[in-house]
């Protein structure tokens, strides 16, 4: 193991991306990347990430603010319930934490929209603990070494096992690069891996199906977008950043104008999380 550790530090040493997020070890700066990743793509999150920090710079100057004026900040990322979560752990922290992001696993998960792969993300960019980062990128690449599935304590043991001791920054890097940018899901880049010599799905072949195909961490098929309760939902929260949605106006501004019972119902159901609030106006975000 110690010649794949070694050669996809090299790798990474020369390739290694540069992003925002990868210029401080600021835990409250790592939580707002992670939280803005999931599900969507680097570099529309590069700029909202630089806005949102200059408007947030710690958790204190999040939870003294109006959750919509959070939303307002994270207009465009889509997935708006992660704003609410970053708003809420933002609380929590004040609350509990002296403002802080705790740097202990079971503390951090119990954050608010921290799962495991998040928490973990916190320890190792921000504390440079030596902890396995797993997300998708990274459990395609631990399931395709391996040359098989691999359950949930697999993946995270494997992805623990291989952090070299006092690496844990360095190393999550190279794997989540290494995943996202050669090791891919659809036509992975095996002629310029830099660890094929140990890759077992590789020297067997590459036959089918691929390890990755259903191994625990990895993306499976996402229901489609257009027309959904999500794209809707989307809209509204869109709509209310920039004001009042009348109760008159509502499922036109969801894009079912011939469908007022649908909009009333997803609507019903962003006001149950917090997202909006409802008043004789109308629709609008929480103040």
């Amino acid at each position: 193991m110690a010649g794949w550790q070694d050669d996809l530090l090299a790798w990474s040493a020369r390739t290694r991306r540069d992003l925002p997020w990868r210029d401080t070890r600021d835990p409250w700066a790592v939580l707002v990347s992670e939280l803005m990743l999931q599900q969507t793509q680097v570099a529309r999150v590069v700029g909202p990430y630089r806005a949102f920090l200059e408007r947030f710079p710690d958790p204190a100057s999040c939870a003294t603010s109006p959750s919509g004026e959070v939303l307002r900040m994270w207009a465009g990322l889509g997935y708006n319930r992660r704003a609410l979560n970053l708003h809420r752990a933002a609380r929590r922290c004040v609350e509990r934490h002296d403002g802080r992001l705790p740097s202990s696993l079971p503390e951090l998960l119990a954050l608010p929209g921290v799962g495991p792969y998040t928490a973990r993300a916190v320890l190792a960019f921000a504390y440079e603990a030596d902890v396995g980062v797993v997300d998708t990128n990274a459990a395609r690449v631990h399931a395709r070494l391996a040359g098989g599935r691999l359950a949930h304590r697999e993946v995270q043991a494997a992805a623990d096992d291989a952090v070299p001791p006092g690496a844990g920054w360095a190393w999550n890097s190279a794997v989540l690069d290494l995943g996202a940018t050669v090791c891919t899901k659809r036509s992975p880049r095996c002629a310029v891996c830099p660890v094929t010599k140990w890759c077992a799905w590789w020297l067997g072949g590459r036959p089918d199906p691929d390890p990755a195909t259903g191994s625990a961490g990895t993306s499976g098929t996402q229901s489609s977008f257009p027309g959904s309760d999500r794209e809707g939902r989307g809209r509204l929260v869109a709509a209310l950043c920039h004001g009042t949605v009348s109760d008159e106006r509502l499922a036109e501004v969801m894009g079912w104008p011939d469908h007022s019972a649908r909009a009333e119902r997803v609507a019903a159901g962003l006001l149950l999380e917090g997202m909006i609030h409802h008043d004789q106006d109308g629709w609008r975000l929480p103040s």
